[in-house]
């Protein structure tokens, strides 16, 4: 081989090499030519976006602009990661992988969660193996919607399953107070269109765990999302909904200015002044209701089921 031949195949070589186009056969070849053979780590990066299945979009969350596929890490990746989700989830995770928000973290099945503290008692609760955790001293999707404290460690197969299984969190021994007491406060059901997605809806809370956008109709709609944020301090029960603000009452309302009863709207037992927020307040509150709804908001504000809003305060 002359100098020159010699030359311009070790640039090409090089070219190639830098290109990443190396098959089999030219890897062989250069090596056989007296270049250094290649690191096969070199040629391809695992965990690239072309060596990787996502599978399909058939996932419960897809498209929301979250990878929900198990297999993934990082900060663009659902905060809560179940197996159901598995190559369930293409598109997100492919724009995330592209992206740089996420990282492949292997095909091996999840981490089974283990409790060998945890006492999950027995099964004998009316609703033991019913494929629903029972027990209230356990949150989540995987959790009852109805918890009473007649079930505490009487649904354990149920809970420990679900606990392994990542759907439920275990919130702690002391017994929950029943929701159905007088004077504790209604979670409500999970007939929202939003509920249990891991976000809480309910326009009842606030907290970086609440969902962005808040809808009335949400209201004691989201119970398993928002007891669950609420146990891991991620969100919190807004002052004028919690059983002991409405115990404090009667409230002085001398140094709340009320205006008038110009709204169209007023006397109707309803506050409807936008300045005002609570169970006793309207669903739907317009600026141009502004201190035109005096009498109602004044009964409702000594009564406790209103307050200012945050802004409003002094």
């Amino acid at each position: 081989m002359t100098t020159k031949n010699k030359l311009w195949g070790c640039a090409a070589a090089s070219l190639i090499l830098a290109s990443g186009l190396v098959t089999p056969a030219w890897a062989d070849k250069i090596t056989r030519e007296g270049a250094s053979p290649l690191d096969p780590a070199e040629i391809s990066a695992p965990g690239s976006a072309s060596e990787i299945d996502f599978g399909d979009d058939s996932g419960e969350w897809t498209n929301d602009g979250e990878c929900d596929d198990p297999r993934f890490s990082g900060e663009g990746a659902a905060d809560e990661l179940v197996e159901a989700d598995r190559m369930k989830d293409a598109t997100d995770c492919r724009a995330a992988l592209e992206a740089g928000t996420i990282t492949f973290t292997g095909d091996a099945e999840a981490t089974t969660l283990v409790a060998p503290e945890i006492d999950f008692g027995d099964d004998t609760s009316e609703w033991a193996n019913d494929g629903e955790c029972d027990d209230p001293r356990f949150a989540g999707p995987g959790a009852a919607e109805e918890l009473v404290g007649a079930d505490l460690l009487k649904d354990a197969t149920d809970c420990r399953a679900a606990y392994e299984a990542g759907t439920v969190t275990y919130t702690g021994d002391q017994t929950p107070i029943d929701s159905s007491a007088p004077g504790a406060f209604d979670y409500g059901g999970d007939t929202s269109a939003w509920a249990k997605d891991g976000e809480c809806d309910d326009p009842r809370f606030t907290g970086y765990g609440m969902a962005k956008k808040l809808l009335s109709e949400d209201s004691y709609a989201d119970a398993t999302d928002c007891r669950t944020l609420e146990a891991e301090g991620k969100v919190s029960i807004r002052t004028v909904y919690t059983p002991e603000y409405a115990a404090g009452a009667p409230y002085d309302s001398d140094g709340v200015e009320f205006g008038d009863n110009s709204s169209s709207f007023a006397n109707d037992d309803t506050c409807d002044d936008p300045r005002f927020e609570g169970p006793g307040a309207a669903a739907l509150l317009l600026e141009g209701d502004r201190l035109r709804d005096a009498n109602d908001c004044r009964v409702a504000y000594e009564a406790g089921t209103v307050m200012l809003i945050e802004s409003e305060r002094g």
